[in-house]
C-alpha cells in the first residue's frame, strides 16, 4: 500500500472519530486553546497576527478569538497557494475551495505573524499532522519563514494517532498541538 492510499484510509478513521466528539469536548479544546494564548501573550502588549482558520465540519471554531487578538484567515487561491489575509469580524466571501475567507487585499507576509494554529484530522507523538489531504498549509511552510513561525495543530484527544501515521516527503512536523486534554508545544 502506498501513502496515498495509507493516508486515505487514516482520513476515513479519524473523520468517523471526529464525527463522536460532543459540542462540550469542542468547547474544552477551545478553552484549552484560550489558556495556551493567556499564558504566551501578556494583557495588554501589542502582538502580531495568529493564523487561525474557518472551521469547516466538526472542526473546533476557534474564530471567537478575533475579539482579544489580531488574527488573520487562510484564502486558498487557484494555484493551490494559501496566503492568509488579517480578518477582524467583517464579512466573508468564499475561496477557491468554497472556504469563507477575507479578500485578498488583505493579504500578509509571514513577517506579520507570531504563530499558526491550524486545524488537524490527525496528529502523531511525532507531530505529524493529517488534513484533508490538499497540502495547502504544508505547501506553505516549505517557505522557510512561513516554517520558522510556530504552528500549532487544534484538534480533539480521540484524534492523536497511537500509532504513527503515513509520512510523505512533504510533510513538515507541527510545533504543538492543543486538545480539550493536553497542550503539547
Amino acid at each position: 500500500m502506498n501513502i496515498s492510499e495509507k493516508k486515505f484510509l487514516e482520513r476515513n478513521i479519524f473523520k468517523k472519530a471526529r464525527r463522536k466528539n460532543s459540542s462540550l469536548v469542542m468547547k474544552n479544546v477551545e478553552k484549552n486553546v484560550n489558556v495556551y494564548l493567556e499564558a504566551v501573550f501578556k494583557e495588554g502588549t501589542k502582538n502580531k497576527y495568529i493564523g487561525i482558520y474557518w472551521p469547516l465540519k466538526n472542526e473546533v471554531d476557534i474564530t471567537n478569538l478575533r475579539f482579544k487578538y489580531s488574527c488573520a484567515l487562510p484564502r486558498c487561491e487557484e494555484n493551490k497557494r494559501l496566503i492568509f489575509c488579517s480578518w477582524e469580524g467583517e464579512k466573508l466571501n468564499k475561496d477557491s475551495k468554497g472556504i469563507l475567507a477575507p479578500c485578498s487585499s488583505k493579504m500578509l507576509n509571514y513577517k506579520s505573524f507570531s504563530m499558526l494554529l491550524i486545524p488537524c484530522l490527525a496528529i502523531d507523538k511525532n507531530l505529524i499532522r493529517l488534513g484533508y489531504g490538499g497540502g495547502y498549509f504544508d505547501r506553505l511552510r516549505q517557505d522557510q519563514n512561513w516554517r520558522d513561525i510556530p504552528c500549532i495543530g487544534v484538534l480533539t484527544s480521540n484524534c492523536v494517532s497511537k500509532k504513527l501515521l503515513a509520512r510523505a516527503d512533504w510533510d513538515i512536523p507541527l510545533s504543538g498541538f492543543i486538545t480539550e486534554k493536553e497542550i503539547i508545544v
